[in-house]
């Protein structure tokens, strides 16, 4: 009797991830786009349970959004850069914890590094604390999908607790610059 060996770590959320990739490879991130994440691949979803599991089992082993941004509230990492094998996809992880910060903001939201997404950006939102949340485009995502269209720019924000966010960028493109004056 053999048995195929089984895949761990980065390789299986990689793994994971590709035939979501085949997908949505032609997609253009938009509001259309966010609305039909969520009605296909929503918290209930078998994917979205795989994929939370597997960067939630990243975070925990270490080997998902481990690079402190901001201490350890804010951490990143990129799991996958944009190849062949990835449709051209680069998937990074991002943990964010508004626990306790100390920004200031009157609902104690936690917001990250300022960035733009050149060619967009699809977002799956595992919050960790009950009731924790990411703002997307469309407002405070519980758990499911975002969806930054092309061109779009923000700041990643939390609140609540912690969430954790798989970043899948077009060609890995983000830009990282200052922000406008508010």
């Amino acid at each position: 009797m053999t048995t195929e060996p089984s895949i761990h770590g980065p390789e299986a959320l990689i793994a994971r991830s590709i035939p979501f990739l085949e997908e949505v490879k032609d997609m253009t991130a938009s509001t259309e786009v966010e609305r039909w994440l969520n009605e296909k691949y929503g918290p209930g979803s078998e994917l979205y349970q795989a994929l939370s599991a597997l960067v939630q089992m990243g975070v925990q082993e270490g080997w998902a959004a481990n690079v402190e941004i901001d201490g350890p509230a804010y951490r990143r990492s990129r799991i996958a850069e944009p190849s062949e094998r990835t449709l051209h996809f680069s998937i990074t992880a991002v943990y964010m914890d508004s626990t306790g910060n100390h920004q200031g903001h009157p609902d104690r939201r936690f917001r990250g590094q300022y960035h733009g997404h050149p060619y967009g950006e699809f977002n799956l939102v595992v919050p960790l604390t009950p009731g924790a949340a990411l703002n997307g485009p469309n407002g405070w995502c519980y758990g499911g999908w975002t969806a930054p269209a092309p061109g779009s720019q923000h700041y990643p924000e939390a609140k609540d607790g912690a969430v954790i966010a798989l970043f899948f960028l077009p060609s890995g493109r983000i830009s990282y610059h200052a922000a406008p004056q508010e």
